[in-house]
């Protein structure tokens, strides 16, 4: 392996590797358009270790989003992650908040993953 294959290959690791997503999805759910999206690295791989597993399915930091090397392209999950997007937009404080919610009320009472999920269940029943 050459240089540049083994920085392509650590760089791939670490950040994961930006895809596009279906163009059938993005013309159902123009929105999804709106974040970045990446397959594989190690926020995925940290948020699992943070809930005790190997990998999450998804995870979100600002208007990047990193799926699984595995996860499908489920519709609630691409929009509940979108979600994340918003409230990452909308406070300023995003992270300090979404931490302290994980901490005392758990990961699926946090306010934040509630709304997420409410989000995307109501989204995909609108089309």
């Amino acid at each position: 392996m050459g240089i540049a294959a083994a920085a392509r290959f650590i760089a791939h690791a670490v950040a994961g590797k930006q895809i596009a997503l279906p163009h059938d999805l993005i013309a159902r759910y123009p929105e999804l358009d709106r974040a970045t999206w990446r397959r594989g690295g190690l926020p995925v791989r940290v948020g699992g270790w943070c809930l005790g597993q190997k990998t999450v399915s998804a995870i979100t930091l600002w208007h990047i989003i990193w799926l699984a090397p595995d996860s499908p392209f489920a519709e609630e999950l691409l929009l509940h992650e979108l979600r994340h997007v918003d409230q990452f937009g909308s406070i300023t404080a995003f992270p300090v908040r979404y931490l302290w919610e994980s901490l005392t009320r758990g990961y699926n009472r946090n306010r934040f993953e509630v709304d997420a999920r409410a989000y995307a269940a109501a989204r995909v029943r609108r089309l």
